[in-house]
């Protein structure tokens, strides 16, 4: 575990696609960094390189473009308002703006930090974006949700996703020493999570009303990639309940509203969990 940071700070790099490169939240390090398959940025790049921290992903997670199209871009700011990061994919628009300024920004000391997004694009126009976050966690890190949370699990063979009534019936929610399996999940309309390692739960919140708001699950324990597999951790709050937008049923995905914009917010924030002994 890294010492010696601050008590709240978040970092992005607006040169790697938005990526937040550290989440420091009760005096620890929680993004994890990908195991070291390219250095610099991205954005010459035409096929996804996982490096860690937290990417955001728009219009989809899986499908096409892989991990969406954000993730090689440059990100800039409005002219009109330097206090929103923005960037432009297609005919759409993502703003976002941490705690009402640029990163890095040091926190206060409610152990939170918000991020408010905006996006402006045609009325009408479906999308599906998720914070992928890449988690540093002990084996034996463990997810909360309520166990009666709808899941759409997706098999590690690349198969069509299965849904199961009950989270809790699919013990998932350990993160457990590697065993060769990689498996995602969406937890349909759960918009907390929360995930205990050692004695700190870090809690993802995400708010935007009438929209579908869901938790995005991703357990490597080294399944994934076949040719060189590795360990992560992966907890992604989303706008959807599926991963790929081609596969998305009617309200699977966000829709922006007749008047051409929608805004939506993400709370992050971490706790001592009391002792069990």
């Amino acid at each position: 575990m890294v010492t010696d940071l601050p008590t709240n700070e978040v970092v992005v790099d607006l040169d790697d696609g938005g990526r937040w490169t550290s989440l420091v939240l009760g005096g620890r390090e929680w993004l994890w960094s990908g195991p070291g398959l390219i250095s610099g940025p991205r954005s010459d790049l035409t096929t996804y390189v996982d490096v860690g921290g937290l990417d955001e992903c728009f219009p989809t997670v899986r499908g096409t473009p892989d991990h969406g199209g954000l993730w090689n871009q440059l990100w800039g700011s409005l002219d009109e308002d330097e206090d929103w990061d923005a960037v432009q994919y297609g005919e759409a628009v993502l703003l976002r703006r941490f705690n009402g300024g640029e990163p890095p920004v040091e926190l206060d000391e409610t152990g939170a930090i918000w991020v408010d997004y905006r996006l402006i694009a045609p009325a009408g126009y479906r999308f599906i974006w998720a914070a992928h976050a890449l988690l540093d966690c002990a084996v034996g890190a463990k997810l909360d949700v309520p166990p009666d949370t709808v899941c759409r699990l997706y098999p590690q063979d690349g198969s069509d996703w299965v849904e199961s009534s009950s989270w809790a019936d699919l013990d998932l929610a350990t993160y457990a020493p590697t065993d060769g399996t990689a498996v995602g999940a969406v937890l349909v309309d759960c918009p907390t999570a929360s995930v205990v390692d050692g004695s700190t739960a870090l809690t993802f919140s995400l708010s935007c009303p009438e929209q579908p708001v869901s938790t995005a699950v991703w357990r490597n324990l080294g399944g994934y990639p076949a040719e060189a597999p590795y360990r992560s951790l992966g907890v992604e709050p989303m706008l959807g309940r599926v991963f790929g937008l081609a596969e998305a049923g009617p309200g699977d995905a966000a829709v922006v509203p007749e008047s051409g914009q929608l805004s939506w917010r993400l709370v992050v924030s971490a706790a001592s969990v009391p002792s069990k002994e």
